[in-house]
């Protein structure tokens, strides 16, 4: 819920900015994934091997968290710098992703993990399930 919550607040401040178009509301958010996690949003689909199932639905916690954590400095440059066209809301976008870019980057360093994953809504099916029978044992 956090997370839809996060994305609305991001969208409202891009309508405030004059932007309605659905192509726009792909634009930018293709901006800031390919900012934080080196793949554009078809690029990341194609990796977690999805077609059309929703993205958010398919990442994992830490995915989530960088993409909340992208989206979430966007919003709070765009309302700081308010950008008048599209090129400045792409490079805001970019700057937003930047900062989840770091975060990852620290994240695997400190870890040994890759935050970007191919695991998908059905790896996690998969996961339970076998938590489940593990614990029937």
């Amino acid at each position: 819920m956090k997370t839809i919550e996060v994305r609305k607040e991001l969208t409202d401040e891009w309508e405030k900015c004059g932007f309605t178009d659905k192509r726009d509301f792909a634009i930018l958010p293709d901006e800031i994934t390919r900012s934080w996690s080196g793949k554009t949003t078809k690029q990341y689909k194609e990796f977690k091997n999805i077609k059309k199932e929703n993205l958010r639905d398919n990442m994992t916690n830490v995915e989530l968290v960088l993409n909340m954590l992208a989206e979430v400095t966007t919003t709070d440059i765009t309302r700081q710098d308010a950008p008048g066209t599209m090129a400045g809301h792409k490079s805001v976008a970019r700057r937003g992703g930047s900062v989840a870019k770091a975060a990852r980057l620290q994240y695997e360093r400190q870890t040994g993990k890759k935050a970007v994953t191919p695991l998908n809504a059905k790896s996690f099916e998969g996961l339970i399930d076998k938590q489940k029978d593990d614990n029937d044992n």
